[in-house]
């Protein structure tokens, strides 16, 4: 889920940011963070599919996501993980071992062929 910039050139720049050329302005229609979360995802180099939050934030506040944050969603669609706020909670690697004790491996028709 992609939500509102945490480091927005015309809020709360990072000098980080401005270093690696990101520098983004926060969206104010939903056109605009669309434009924005796909320059995000092109640039991580996602290959999953990402859903955009409303320009309302409604779900950066139900969640509180912000500025980043790991979370499962199951089948049934309710939330199975929720990882700790980030920057400092933002930890891949305890999704990644929720999912293999939870879960388990990709079943070889879904892992992708090297």
């Amino acid at each position: 889920m992609y939500i509102q910039e945490a480091h927005a050139a015309n809020e709360w720049q990072m000098p980080d940011n401005v270093k690696e050329k990101i520098v983004v302005d926060q969206p104010a229609t939903r056109e605009e963070r669309h434009a924005v979360a796909q320059r995000c995802c092109s640039a991580l180099k996602y290959t999953m599919p990402t859903v955009v939050d409303e320009i309302d934030n409604r779900v950066d506040h139900a969640y509180a996501a912000w500025p980043e944050r790991l979370f499962v969603v199951a089948a049934d669609g309710k939330i199975a993980y929720v990882g700790d706020r980030g920057p400092w909670g933002y930890k891949p690697a305890d999704v990644e071992a929720w999912l293999k004790e939870h879960v388990g491996p990709p079943r070889k028709a879904e892992r992708k062929s090297e």
